[in-house]
């Protein structure tokens, strides 16, 4: 993983940011809230040693790193919609890279995260449809 720091050993969510440098644990809760509130049925986990949230396939994870903080998968077609907004932050592939002094707002959070679900439903409606 890019730029140093990653956590490995934690189970939880709970731990993964217990065990976060200090400086970026505010904003790993704060990112965590934003997406539990956009999608409260969302399954909850850590998978590739960062915390991830399932609904209808994999939704988005989040993780620390030494200079930053990144918020993962958010599609290519939501890059497109929210390019505006995401000026400000560090874009690499379908990851929005953000600092604690400079946080990626929650308000936009929640847009990404609900409409990575709708992309998800979609997706789910359509392979239900093609398996019968």
């Amino acid at each position: 993983m890019a730029s140093g720091m990653r956590i490995t050993t934690a189970k939880t969510v709970d731990e993964y940011i217990a065990l976060a440098p200090e400086e970026k644990r505010r904003a790993l809760k704060n990112l965590r809230k934003a997406i539990r509130e956009a999608a409260p049925n969302a399954e909850e986990r850590v998978s590739y040693h960062m915390p991830a949230y399932k609904y209808h396939g994999w939704l988005v994870f989040f993780a620390a790193y030494k200079n930053h903080v990144s918020l993962y998968a958010v599609g290519e077609s939501n890059l497109k919609r929210f390019s505006s907004k995401l000026k400000p932050f560090e874009i690499s592939g379908q990851t929005i890279h953000f600092t604690p002094e400079k946080p990626l707002p929650a308000a936009l959070v929640k847009q990404i995260v609900r409409a990575r679900m709708k992309e998800n439903e979609s997706r789910a409606k359509l392979k239900k449809k093609h398996a019968t």
